[in-house]
């Protein structure tokens, strides 16, 4: 059966936003109905040919990926996903747009909008534009595609799914966040979203790139991933993030992927069911050898399908709020 707007139903009742900028602010409730609506639309749309990959729920809404930074999986999923539900999307080149004489974000997304866009897809290297733009622009959606090194809520929602999908559950499990703390958008996603769902987030990393502070937000902070692989269920292994530092916090690559990657060597000594995600792009050798990265503990992957499913979720969900409005 080929689904349609009447036959897929709504938006289930707890879902009340028409934007999404982090998921900090989100309730357990309100995750959940993301992560259900995503799994959902990864069983029915994305696994299911007869669906003939598409689902016509915003047949006629038009939205703009606004992207300021470099992308390939996000940028691309977020597209794919409008399109899959039957959205024209358009996608803007920060490098040949009048940004580059000076117009401000603001008005770059007020002018776009003014063409009859319905949605806001927005990444940005400053923390909070995703907010600012929801402030000033009426009657768009607005989503978070990553906002420097603030939140990436859809990152975060994606890499839940991958784990609940794997265990079928996250309440319980122990998920190892190890890298680049410091610049990672991606790590403060997973600790908000890992929390309210009743996991027991750890941050791991050098000295120079994880903060005491995160013991703040009730975060257990290590410094030897070694003495951490008997214990977590999960590893999320992120890169390190070079173009977002003023100087090198370690000595050397070599010395940071001696301490820090995973290799086939440390997954002996990781529980037999132990799950590796990554949100990309991964460095081989620096931060997950080959063979962890393409071996069947790796969901790297999956995690990519399931962003396809996420986005689809969250577009759905805040333009049918959005609507109402």
């Amino acid at each position: 059966m080929f689904w349609t707007p009447e036959n897929w139903g709504s938006v289930p009742e707890g879902w009340n936003r028409s934007h999404l900028l982090g998921l900090e602010d989100l309730s357990a409730k309100e995750i959940l109905i993301l992560l259900d609506l995503a799994d959902r639309f990864r069983r029915e749309v994305l696994e299911n040919p007869d669906n003939r990959r598409k689902i016509p729920l915003l047949a006629g809404k038009a939205i703009v990926n606004l992207f300021f930074e470099n992308s390939t999986r996000t940028r691309t999923s977020f597209g794919l996903a409008g399109r899959r539900l039957g959205a024209d999307v358009v996608d803007f080149a920060a490098a040949t747009s009048s940004v580059a004489k000076g117009e401000t974000v603001v008005d770059t997304a007020k002018n776009i909008c003014a063409m009859g866009m319905d949605a806001v897809v927005v990444r940005h290297s400053c923390p909070g534009v995703p907010l600012t733009l929801a402030q000033n622009l009426k009657g768009c959606a607005v989503v978070n595609a990553g906002d420097g090194a603030h939140e990436h809520p859809t990152q975060g929602l994606l890499d839940i799914l991958t784990i609940r999908r794997r265990f079928g559950r996250v309440e319980g499990l122990t998920v190892a966040v190890v890298g680049d703390i410091e610049h990672s958008r991606v790590a403060r996603s997973n600790i908000f979203a890992l929390q309210k769902l009743g996991a027991t987030p750890i941050v791991c990393g050098p000295s120079t790139l994880v903060s005491e502070h995160w013991r703040d937000l009730g975060v257990e902070v290590c410094y030897s991933l070694d003495e951490l692989l008997p214990r977590v269920d999960v590893f999320n292994l992120l890169r390190i993030q070079f173009e977002r530092q003023v100087v090198r916090p370690f000595p050397s690559i070599a010395e940071y992927a001696h301490l820090y990657a995973m290799n086939s060597e440390r997954l002996v000594h990781c529980k037999n069911d132990a799950l590796i995600i990554a949100p990309g792009p991964i460095n081989r050798g620096v931060e997950i050898t080959p063979e962890v990265a393409d071996g069947d503990r790796s969901a790297i992957l999956d995690q990519v399908t399931n962003g396809v499913a996420v986005r689809m979720a969250v577009l759905w969900a805040t333009l049918s709020v959005a609507a109402k409005r």
